[in-house]
């Protein structure tokens, strides 16, 4: 069993109110062995929502009080990412999950690399912030693109 980010799993959770659709993981979720987890919605986005991005730091600086998660408009959406963050690991510790793919590229969700922080498509080097919290606990995290 794997948790996966449930934007590739079909479901309609980006902040677009559009999905990342991979038939893979669709098919993963619809036989079971795979749990879909939306970690933004899980800390209380709603769908659609303005963009994020981390801004000054990766999803490590978030989670150690460093830097914050800011929505396109300038909002502080820091809170939002962790208790997603939290809630995510919630059930993946429930579900015994040792592994999880998630959407590369996202605040939440990125694995080795992350929007920048400008909006403008820009990557750097970092996880999001549901990626380093499975991470630091023992959750290995890969993306879609791994």
């Amino acid at each position: 069993m794997i948790l996966v980010s449930a934007c590739l799993a079909g479901i309609n959770c980006k902040y677009d109110g559009r999905n990342n659709y991979v038939e893979e993981f669709k098919k993963m979720v619809a036989n079971g062995s795979a749990i879909p987890v939306c970690p933004e919605q899980l800390g209380g986005c709603p769908t659609p929502r303005p963009a994020v991005e981390i801004h000054g730091g990766t999803g490590a600086d978030v989670l150690d009080g460093k830097c914050a998660v800011l929505r396109k408009n300038g909002e502080d959406a820091t809170d939002e990412l962790v208790k997603g963050a939290e809630e995510t690991l919630k059930i993946a510790q429930t579900a015994g999950i040792e592994r999880a793919v998630l959407k590369a590229g996202s605040p939440s969700c990125g694995c080795g690399t992350i929007y920048d922080g400008s909006f403008s498509g820009k990557l750097k080097k970092g996880n999001g912030v549901t990626a380093e919290l499975l991470l630091r606990n023992g959750i290995r995290v890969t993306t879609e693109e791994d």
